[in-house]
């Protein structure tokens, strides 16, 4: 089971992580805290301090259009807010 699918690169996600040290993951909806943290301290190699998290539901829409009644959805995921130790930083970057 890979619990850390993709990092969360936003404006606002990258404004936090400047000036509050802290990152954004979108993780396996099946995951927990403890979880996470090991994920995440494994594969950076970083202190964690805190990690809060996040599920959002399925977002289902429904339009009128001249085809008749044209119905989508957009699939539900779980987010992580991991708080790093003092001093400790993550490039997502490096390898480009």
């Amino acid at each position: 089971m890979s619990i850390l699918i993709k990092p969360i690169i936003t404006e606002k996600a990258t404004n936090d992580s400047e000036v509050y040290n802290r990152y954004a993951f979108v993780v396996n909806k099946k995951a927990n805290k403890v979880e996470i943290r090991g994920a995440v301290e494994a594969a950076y190699g970083v202190a964690v301090t805190s990690v809060k998290t996040m599920n959002y539901p399925i977002q289902r829409t429904t339009k009128y259009t001249k085809k008749g009644l044209v119905t989508g959805i957009k699939s539900g995921y779980k987010k992580a807010i991991v708080q790093l130790a003092e001093g400790e930083i993550i490039d997502f970057y490096n390898n480009l």
